[in-house]
């Protein structure tokens, strides 16, 4: 779970223009196995480029019920980025993907909200909303502690603007740049919408 706090890889959401996004990463899956876990609507996931994903969800592409989703991977993760929807960081969702292994999600959104939400073998250790002082919950709010302090996430203060995204690059070693979401095809779809 260490990692070279200099190794960051995920300044695509520094820097880029993501006023909306939601990434779920998963050690040791496929695309297909996250998106599964995830809850692709069967019928919906398909190898496509990013025209023919806009081609066929271009209506719906922002749809937070039945999000549209691309997944790949990055080194031992497979990704899902979420276009409209915040299913990652629903902890029933993070309890099932990362079943047997670990999971890792961010969401950030233009209020701003940043999220940051860690579980391993179907139990949610540790997350993390900025939009209050920082308080990790969890039922390990602890376990990545010697983490939160590098990254700007000082329990009882106001978040570091992109503190949710260190502590992932520092804590986990997430890599994700414009190259990945440039890899065609890539498998896309909708998910389910979330159960009351």
């Amino acid at each position: 779970m260490t990692h070279d706090p200099a190794e960051r890889g995920l300044d695509l959401f520094r820097q880029g223009d993501f006023p909306f996004y939601t990434l779920t990463f998963a050690r040791n899956l496929t695309p297909a196995e996250l998106l599964t876990r995830m809850g692709g609507i069967p019928g919906t996931i398909a190898l496509r480029d990013e025209h023919d994903m806009l081609d066929a969800f271009g209506d719906d592409l922002y749809d937070d019920g039945e999000p549209v989703v691309r997944a790949g991977t990055t080194g031992p993760w497979a990704w899902a980025r979420e276009h409209g929807g915040m299913h990652g960081v629903d902890e029933r969702i993070l309890r099932t993907v990362s079943a047997g292994t670990e999971a890792v999600a961010l969401h950030h959104n233009d209020k701003p909200v940043n999220v940051f939400a860690y579980a391993a073998d179907g139990e949610v250790i540790t997350t993390i909303n900025t939009l209050v002082p920082v308080a990790p919950e969890g039922s390990d709010p602890q376990r990545l502690a010697r983490y939160l302090g590098p990254a700007g996430l000082v329990p009882g203060e106001n978040a570091d603007t992109y503190g949710v995204l260190t502590l992932a690059e520092n804590a986990f070693g997430i890599r994700f740049t414009g190259a990945h979401l440039d890899e065609e095809p890539l498998l896309s779809g909708l998910l389910q919408a979330l159960p009351d």
